[in-house]
């Protein structure tokens, strides 16, 4: 039987900062980054994983992903495939590590690199993409998958084994209307802070015009900026376009109510993350004051235990998953049926190195089996560095199309990796020789 005997773990990261790509009121200056990771077994079998952050610590998350990976060494590959529950529970319940979080933080998304890294080779011995082996698993073999700890007073393994089994009905059709028309995508590339309002207001009308009817813009800077913005940019895009906000957790609860107040005449379709993703109360108290406007939160809620406490205070309008805050695959199946036993939509965060390429599986897989359903739920589509990866995400008229080569789409290029490679990388040694010359 083939044995794990090797975990590699790189820190990449790319200069988005010099652009101001990816900024807010609060990630000022990302440069995005992935703490990579690969897994080989003895018979050359490998998976892929990663965490994204926006560059500095991205070697503290690496140094835990190698921490945990010694978790695997030696063990027998198909035991861990064989039961990714259980391969899920050994590293996120790691006596040791888990002090460490437990369940949230650097450990936790270190956890959820390697148990991503088992699925993509699960998914690749199966030769499926992601979205389409979870959705021939039987229902059963996907309850199996989670932990239900901390949150079986909100969700039990029957009725979640009944929502998938729900979900089988009509499941084929779905499959291939997602294979032939993809999945419906918002658009963030227009609303970074950092960027002038000429820049704003022309990708605001790009995104129209190739046929997004959903954008977003980021808020919390400066009122008299934020009012700003949202005019010219709801002048270029007319009414009928939807238009998301997002502060990155950047204000009080109070801040948030009155700021909300003085930007609701632009009618903003959600507010996404108006205060720390830690405070459910405080998101409960933000909805009622801003009703009709949405309240959406997620990309950094740190495990499922946090999702059921939104979803049980009738806190939050949209439930937004991210691919690699929490541990991995199998605790973004509890957060998806967690949202459908609430009847809360998802819409997924995504952007940053790979998280468009990773988390569209999710929201595939919950077209097929779990929701059943497209209703006011789009994927988040960036377009940065989608050039590194294996297998590209693919736009075609705002929709993402299905993803198909096997694995779960974290496969960066090799060359990538190794020139974006921190800080010894050519591509770095570039930047620092620019940056010297500027300076002189």
């Amino acid at each position: 039987m083939p044995l794990i005997n090797n975990i590699k773990v790189q820190d990449v990261r790319f200069p988005t900062s010099l652009e101001l790509d990816g900024s807010d009121a609060v990630n000022v200056d990302p440069d995005y980054s992935a703490a990579y990771l690969m897994v080989t077994a003895d018979n050359g079998e490998v998976g892929h994983g990663l965490v994204f952050s926006c560059g500095r610590g991205n070697e503290v998350i690496a140094k835990a992903i190698e921490s945990y990976g010694q978790l695997l060494a030696g063990r027998e590959l198909d035991d861990l495939l064989s039961d990714l529950g259980a391969a899920s529970k050994l590293l996120v319940h790691d006596s040791q590590m888990r002090w460490l979080g437990p369940e949230k933080g650097v450990s936790h998304m270190a956890a959820g690199a390697v148990i991503n890294a088992l699925w993509d080779m699960a998914a690749r011995r199966a030769g499926k993409p992601l979205w389409r082996y979870l959705a021939d698993l039987p229902p059963e073999k996907i309850v199996d998958a989670i932990d239900f700890t901390h949150i079986s007073d909100a969700l039990t393994p029957q009725e979640a084994l009944e929502i998938l089994q729900g979900g089988q009905r009509g499941k084929e059709e779905r499959i291939r209307s997602l294979e032939e028309d993809g999945y419906p995508a918002y658009t963030t590339s227009p609303g970074w802070l950092g960027y002038t309002d000429e820049k704003v207001v022309r990708l605001s009308k790009e995104a129209v015009d190739n046929g997004f009817d959903l954008i977003k813009l980021k808020v919390g800077g400066d009122i008299d900026s934020d009012r700003r913005r949202l005019k010219i940019v709801r002048e270029a895009v007319g009414e009928n376009v939807k238009v998301a906000i997002d502060a990155n957790q950047r204000w009080d609860v109070p801040d948030a109510i009155e700021w909300l107040q003085q930007l609701s005449e632009f009618n903003p379709w959600w507010i996404e993350e108006a205060t720390s993703t830690d405070d459910v109360l405080g998101h409960a108290t933000i909805r009622k004051a801003v009703s009709p406007m949405k309240v959406a939160t997620g990309e950094a809620v740190h495990n499922r235990i946090i999702f059921k406490q939104l979803l049980q205070a009738e806190a939050i309008d949209v439930l937004q998953i991210d691919s690699t805050r929490v541990a991995g695959v199998n605790e973004n199946l509890a957060n998806l049926l967690l949202a459908k036993k609430f009847g809360i939509p998802v819409c997924p965060h995504a952007g940053g190195v790979g998280l468009c390429e990773l988390v569209q599986h999710f929201s595939f897989f919950d077209y097929a089996a779990v929701s059943g359903s497209l209703e006011n739920r789009y994927i988040e589509y960036v377009d940065h560095l989608h050039e590194h990866f294996a297998e590209p995400v693919v736009i075609r008229n705002a929709r993402y199309q299905a993803p198909k080569k096997p694995g779960i789409g974290a496969e960066m290029h090799a060359d990538s990796r190794t020139r974006w490679s921190f800080p010894e990388g050519s591509g770095w040694q570039e930047v620092a020789g620019q940056a010297a010359v500027t300076f002189n």
